[in-house]
């Protein structure tokens, strides 16, 4: 009773802490956003919960996505501050969304289960709260974009604006390249008890988590000269990420898993000292500094 209570309390916290974030963009474009994106959220809880499957989650939280920078691109569309700027920081996130949804929708069509959540479906409160941390996920990873869109002049076109774009596609590349070479490895049958050391693998233990911050940097830097004011907070979308991917559901899951299947190996012990958890050449960096030093 008391963990329920706990797990609601963190799921109210995480909507008040969004929905105070909206509030201070003074966009009521933004907030009517949030209040439906954490509505789509507790919907699929619903029936989630009640045929005790995970299957969809990760297609609702793209879906989502989508849903959000429609909404927002089509209001200031009727508001005529829809700009070529402001379509293409849309047309990124998509990209981003529907890429990213179809491949961990058809990853656990294939493998039955998301196993992160086979303790968390059977209790009510715990899996909701899963649910409504997607909605916080979905919201404070794209606030800022949807600030920019919706901003009285739509997004900036300046050296921001490309720079961002660039670090964005470099980003999505590294994304879909890492996701790629670790689905290549998995169906080779030789491999099945084995872990990936080629590739972008090589360089960071964790290449597609790298590629995703550094795509929601790129769209932080994209829609930078577009906000004022309170609406600087919603840059923190990064942040989040990383906080998220390292601390919460990626790297801390994964690393745990890792250590219980090949923990015991001496080439995994080595793989883990010699290979950075996410930023590619960091320890190689470390080395050289203290060398220089």
């Amino acid at each position: 009773m008391k963990q329920a209570i706990l797990n609601l309390f963190f799921a109210l916290i995480a909507f008040i802490l969004v929905y105070g974030i909206a509030l201070l963009t003074g966009l009521p474009v933004i907030q009517e956003a949030v209040l439906i994106a954490f509505l789509i959220q507790w919907i699929c809880f619903i029936p989630a919960y009640f045929f005790q499957t995970e299957k969809f989650y990760d297609l609702a939280g793209s879906s989502t996505y989508l849903f959000m920078v429609g909404y927002v691109s089509y209001q200031s569309y009727s508001s005529l501050n829809l700009n070529t700027a402001s379509m293409l920081l849309a047309f990124c996130i998509s990209l981003w969304a529907i890429r990213l949804g179809t491949f961990l929708f058809l990853r656990i069509h294939r493998a039955k289960e998301d196993k992160r959540f086979r303790d968390i479906k059977p209790a009510a409160t715990r899996f909701f709260m899963a649910w409504t941390l997607q909605g916080m996920w979905v919201c404070l990873c794209s606030m800022c974009a949807l600030a920019a869109i919706a901003s009285q002049n739509g997004v900036l076109q300046n050296g921001f604006f490309y720079g961002g774009l660039l670090v964005f596609g470099l980003g999505f590349s590294v994304e879909i390249s890492a996701d790629w070479q670790k689905s290549n490895f998995r169906k080779n049958p030789e491999n099945k008890e084995l872990f990936i050391t080629s590739g972008l693998w090589k360089y960071t233990r964790h290449p597609n988590y790298f590629g995703e911050i550094v795509l929601w940097t790129g769209i932080s830097i994209m829609s930078f000269s577009s906000l004022s004011n309170c609406q600087y907070v919603t840059l923190i979308s990064p942040l989040f990420t990383y906080f998220l991917l390292v601390y919460i559901s990626g790297v801390r899951i994964l690393e745990a898993a890792g250590m219980e299947k090949w923990g015991h190996l001496e080439n995994y012990q080595k793989y883990i000292r010699s290979t950075p958890s996410l930023v590619p050449f960091s320890r190689l960096l470390k080395i050289k500094k203290l060398s220089g030093s």
